[in-house]
């Protein structure tokens, strides 16, 4: 398997998120350099997908449409959490450990349905050249929006603010 596989490329980012998200919960660790490594990654991740995997997945007759939409819902309301913990101030408040546990729910939550539905459904039904195709058009669309500031809270309010509409 290649590594610009985008289902492994979108695992991997998972699998740092959950190790930032113990980073976080961690009074010993640097929480607040764990929240902006957090808000880049998880940003750039979803805007990623929502650049290059969704609309690919999308045109799969065995891919479920509702799923893709389900999970540009899910990367919104994770947006919202996200918004939530940078504005919360101090990382030892109790108000900033409350909105952690919030984003690690909604994050989490999606990242489980999206590892058994879309991730599942790519490996099953799209080629290994064509997901190393998507890998490398994720891996540049999130590079891009990393390089852009994506994780920063006035982008993530413009993201939030952005779907209100």
């Amino acid at each position: 398997m290649s590594s610009v596989d985008v289902v492994e490329l979108i695992l991997q980012d998972h699998r740092r998120m959950e190790d930032l998200f113990r980073a976080m919960r961690n009074v010993e660790a640097d929480r607040s350099a764990a929240l902006a490594e957090l808000a880049g990654l998880l940003t750039a991740h979803s805007l990623a997908e929502e650049d290059e995997v969704y609309p690919a997945l999308r045109r799969y007759k065995n891919v479920d449409g509702d799923d893709v939409d389900h999970g540009v819902h899910e990367h919104r309301e994770a947006n919202e959490a996200l918004l939530a913990l940078l504005e919360a101030g101090e990382t030892a408040s109790q108000e900033w450990q409350e909105k952690l546990e919030d984003l690690v729910t909604a994050v989490n939550h999606h990242v489980d349905e999206e590892e058994r539905t879309l991730l599942n459904d790519a490996r099953e039904n799209v080629a290994d050249d064509r997901r190393a195709a998507w890998g490398r058009a994720f891996r540049e669309a999130r590079a891009r929006h990393l390089e852009n500031d994506c994780g920063s809270v006035e982008n993530v309010r413009k993201l939030v603010a952005d779907t209100k509409d």
